[in-house]
């Protein structure tokens, strides 16, 4: 009850802040390329799937285009440089709101990687996923799955409000250094097989 007080406090606030910051990020889709706001199936807490919601960033694939190869090469100028900045994440503000997500937690990964988790993969549904995490800070898109789900489920077992504390300031040290934004110069998010 006190984590999601706090979620529903800090994610209004966040609103209000970055409220004018949001505002010119819908203009300069909405102008750029018509497309604001990306949405996706992601499992939740228990595995309940949930709409999560994201600012744009790529363009749409072309017919033949594979969605995961050469991601970079779909990136939109505006894209990349909400990408860089993390303000792609913002819309996840209201995720949180709705009481879908929390500020901090494991990350929100896809559906299909529901069938190939192992039983202790699967824990990392335990909590609410997060906007930012303890694999965020850890290492973000530049470390394998495995070692992501073994800091999810570190995370689990020693969660408390100086923990979040301690990733919500680290977040914004590793937003303002851009660090770790990308998996390798071509993909901006690795796919999960069961293996890596």
């Amino acid at each position: 009850m006190i984590y999601r007080l706090r979620d529903i406090i800090l994610s209004f606030i966040g609103l209000i802040i970055f409220s004018p910051f949001i505002l010119l990020i819908i203009i300069g889709l909405f102008f750029t390329q018509k497309k604001i706001f990306f949405t996706q199936l992601r499992p939740g807490k228990n595995e309940k799937p949930f709409r999560l919601v994201k600012f744009s960033t790529l363009r749409d694939i072309e017919e033949g285009e594979n969605e995961y190869i050469n991601q970079q090469a779909r990136l939109t100028p505006l894209g990349k440089y909400l990408r860089k900045l993390s303000l792609d994440e913002l819309p996840q503000l209201i995720n949180v709101l709705k009481g879908e997500m929390s500020l901090v937690g494991p990350r929100p990964l896809l559906l299909q990687y529901l069938s190939i988790y192992t039983e202790e993969q699967r824990k990392r549904h335990l909590v609410k996923p997060g906007i930012t995490g303890w694999a965020q800070v850890n290492g973000r898109n530049q470390i394998s799955f495995s070692q992501k789900f073994e800091y999810d489920l570190w995370y689990i077992a020693n969660r408390s409000h100086w923990l979040d504390i301690k990733i919500m300031l680290m977040t914004l040290i590793k937003v303002f250094k851009r660090e770790a934004v990308y998996v390798d110069e071509k993909t901006t998010e690795e796919l999960f097989d069961g293996t890596n």
